[in-house]
């Protein structure tokens, strides 16, 4: 059964000519890609039934079409350009190497018990008592068993230099270290900007050896000491954390220092902002006068729903309120420790890297397409239950690039030059400088003119001491197949005189001719979505939006941040999908539109005192 037919057609309406100003200049180029992917390689994966290896996870990432766990035809309808495999550390292997029957983990009772329940189909008792087991340090078997461990990385870093295609495709190498402090989410995913020689030379970070982040940064420069690599971490999912993503103190309760915050913006250059388990740009009580900030929300819990969720724990764990506290603690100790740049990826299970709502294949093998999946029970635990709807179709990870390589993708994640979107491939540019003018829009490379007058998504700002504003350049364009775009937003943060934190977002650009309201809202773009056929129309909204903007409050003594949020026209969301497809009723409670988006990276600026 092949379930990737596209139910909607739309037509393209932009300037080719245009286009190539945005997405060529100053021969950097977007590409796209997934730094979050889980395979048959990570236990939990295994154990909810997938069988896909990395083999087929990087011939799926290339546009090949492959056979899903439960038996369905699968394809992306366009190729991403780079992929990391990121599965999990902990028990890298172990699941597939249980199942299989390995000598070493026969050798041990509970070796046998677990293979015993894997063989009589009961994989998700063995996957909580391992995935415990191993967080606790009290099995049988470390993790980094070189009788265990060690076959299944050099595994999969062979198969990345296999898959390896410079200017083509690029396989990064990474792994996840899933890092559980009572049921709050500290994961990162870990980058390598290396060839799979240096790569093998150090296994991978585990819970096992410890579960504080600076513990991961330590092995991370112990990694570059030995090999003379490069990496990187990228928290992920910090809805999850319950205010532990992006606290005040450090894991041992000592109050961040100068120290800390220092090596945390050198580790950790980028956050995911989106993924299957929501999203985590804002929460409606950290912003309520953003009437797009409830998008997506994941607020129950933590992650393994133990624990229930407060609103004290909020700021702690959202990129805006991060990025706003980033600016205090810049101001008190001269480096900002939450000074990151912005992705997105999918966090799948499956093997597979989809992340369109017409082509979504779920968390993991479990919630592949089905008539069920969307009215069934996602997550449960003492404190809440998620339902199959409450799964995102999300997301992808964009990157400005001089060319696909594992060497200028990485370089360009250090310093920032990326974005997120929650599925559609938007093209996005933001710059900001002293002396954009409205005109730089119509020049025959538009992105060749933020390079020389300004600093792009991920950049800084140079202080200044006169009164002029800064200008910001904006373009933004659909994604070829995808739907049209609603508006521009500008999201501004700063701390003012007194020390307190302030956000606002401004609309900047827009379709059709609506005019701002005397607080600067804009009326709703409408919605063409029809829930029965599963389609919309692009008859609003526009193809692209570009403008030059101006702060009008700007203060050069107060520090600030500013980064874009793009939202496309309302679209069906993924339950709909099902329901047309397998002719069923739209699962209850869940919502039948959703309006796509893009995050950039933010501009910073710093005052001289």
């Amino acid at each position: 059964m092949t379930i990737l037919k596209t139910l909607f057609t739309c037509s393209l309406l932009f300037s080719a000519a245009t286009i190539a100003a945005l997405v060529h200049g100053n021969d950097t180029n977007v590409y796209w890609g997934d730094t979050h992917l889980h395979t048959a390689a990570s236990g939990d994966a295994a154990a909810r039934g997938n069988r896909l290896d990395v083999n087929a996870a990087y011939r799926f990432a290339r546009g090949e079409k492959v056979t899903s766990s439960t038996g369905l035809e699968a394809q992306l309808d366009r190729p991403l350009d780079f992929l990391v495999i990121a599965d999990h550390s902990d028990g890298m292997g172990f699941f597939g190497m249980l199942a299989s029957g390995h000598p070493r983990i026969l050798e041990e009772e509970l070796g046998q018990r677990w293979h015993q329940l894997l063989k009589e189909g009961k994989g998700l008792i063995v996957s909580k008592e391992m995935i415990s087991g191993f967080a606790q340090g009290n099995l049988p078997w470390a993790t980094n068993d070189p009788a265990l461990m060690t076959t299944v990385w050099e595994h999969n870093v062979a198969a990345a230099e296999r898959f390896n295609q410079p200017g083509e495709f690029t396989a990064l190498i990474g792994y996840e270290w899933t890092s559980l402090i009572k049921g709050n989410n500290l994961h990162r995913v870990v980058v390598l900007r290396d060839d799979g020689e240096l790569a093998r030379k150090m296994l991978p970070y585990t819970l096992a050896d410890s579960a504080d982040p600076e513990d991961l940064w330590a092995y991370l420069a112990k990694y570059e000491q030995t090999t003379g690599g490069s990496a990187l971490a990228i928290p992920h999912n910090s809805n999850l954390s319950n205010g532990m993503m992006f606290a005040n103190e450090t894991i041992d309760g000592n109050p961040l220092d100068a120290d800390y915050a220092a090596r945390r913006a050198r580790w950790e250059p980028l956050m995911e902002i989106s993924q299957i388990k929501g999203d985590s740009e804002t929460h409606p009580f950290l912003s309520p006068n953003d009437e797009f900030a409830d998008f997506e929300t994941w607020d129950s819990g933590n992650l393994d729903l133990s624990e229930a969720k407060s609103n004290d724990m909020l700021q702690y764990e959202y990129a805006r309120a991060a990025l706003k506290r980033g600016l205090e603690f810049d101001a008190k100790l001269g480096v900002n420790p939450f000074q990151f740049g912005i992705i997105a990826s999918t966090d799948s299970h499956t093997s597979l890297a989809t992340a369109d709502s017409d082509n979504f294949y779920g968390k993991h093998a479990a919630v592949e397409p089905s008539a069920k999946r969307a009215s069934s029970t996602h997550r449960s635990g003492p404190v809440a239950e998620l339902m199959g709807w409450e799964q995102v179709a999300s997301g992808y990870a964009a990157v400005w690039a001089k060319e696909n390589t594992r060497a200028a993708l990485f370089d360009a994640m250090q310093r920032k030059e990326t974005y997120g979107t929650t599925g559609p491939r938007m093209t996005v540019r933001f710059f900001a400088g002293w002396d954009f003018k409205q005109d730089d829009l119509n020049a025959s490379d538009v992105a060749n003119v933020g390079y020389t007058k300004g600093v792009p998504m991920g950049g800084s700002l140079a202080a200044t001491t006169d009164k002029k504003a800064p200008s910001f350049l904006v373009a933004a364009s659909k994604d070829p197949m995808g739907a049209n775009l609603d508006r521009i937003q500008i999201v501004k943060g700063w701390q003012d005189a007194s020390g307190q934190l302030h956000e606002t977002v401004h609309n900047v650009a827009w379709s059709g001719n609506r005019k701002l309201d005397d607080e600067g809202k804009l009326p709703a773009v409408g919605s063409t979505v029809d829930i029965e056929q599963a389609s919309w129309k692009d008859t609003i909204g526009d193809s692209q939006l570009a403008t030059v903007w101006q702060d009008p409050a700007f203060d050069p003594t107060q520090h600030a941040f500013y980064y874009v949020r793009v939202l496309q026209i309302p679209t069906p969301r993924w339950p709909v999908y099902d329901a047309a497809r397998f002719d069923t009723d739209i699962a209850q409670g869940s919502p039948t539109a959703i309006a796509e988006r893009a995050y950039t990276s933010p501009v910073w600026y710093r005052p001289t005192h």
